[in-house]
């Protein structure tokens, strides 16, 4: 009788020890593997010392304090933005091409996705900014598309392409709005470098 009681409270103890692991891979939602009402307590306390506070970038050469999930693994690599400096609330994370590839998806894209599978996903084309810049190579206008609706849980994302190389002039600079189906910004063929998940301001 002992051994049934001892297995009949492993296996009820189970789902509960499985939920209570946090992931390191796979799709990210609204919740997982973050929440807008994670703190950077509440992190530090799931991730242990997979959560390393640093310096993320920012446009025009701008930094910021915040959470950092993964530091040693490129691949697995989640900056955590916060809405203030006590870090009490997530306003946002991103994931970067840091490894020029990543184990998270949002949406179904993940890091070095192509033109055409972001255009397969959105369900029609979309518009990109002209690249060269600060704010260069992010897409704008998801046009109604799938990917530019709320997803489940109240969040949104923005997607940002890139390529190494010279990037044609016709593709470049400030005020530059280029349809993703666009012959010459298909040949000249970026591919997804950073992806963020956006939490609704509370």
């Amino acid at each position: 009788m002992r051994h049934v009681l001892i297995a009949a409270a492993l296996v009820m103890a189970s789902p509960a020890l499985a939920q209570s692991t946090p992931p390191v891979e796979g799709p990210i939602t609204c919740s997982l593997p973050v929440a807008a009402t994670d703190s950077l307590k509440s992190l530090k306390q799931r991730y242990g010392n997979d959560a390393v506070v640093q310096d993320l970038p920012g446009a025009e050469g701008e930094t910021s304090k915040g959470l950092v999930l993964f530091p040693k693994a490129m691949d697995r690599r989640i900056e955590i933005a916060f809405i203030e400096d006590k870090m009490n609330a997530v306003s946002g994370l991103t994931l970067r091409d840091t490894a020029k590839t990543s184990r998270w998806s949002v949406a179904g894209i993940s890091i070095g996705a192509s033109l055409a599978e972001v255009q397969k996903a959105n369900g029609k084309p979309f518009v990109v900014s002209g690249f060269g810049w600060d704010y260069g190579g992010f897409v704008t206008d998801f046009k109604n598309g799938t990917l530019g609706r709320i997803l489940p849980g109240g969040c949104s994302i923005t997607l940002r392409f890139g390529k190494d190389g010279n990037t044609p002039r016709a593709l470049s600079g400030d005020g530059v709005k280029v349809s993703s189906d666009n012959p010459a910004l298909v040949k000249f063929a970026p591919v997804v470098t950073e992806i963020s998940v956006n939490f609704a301001a509370k």
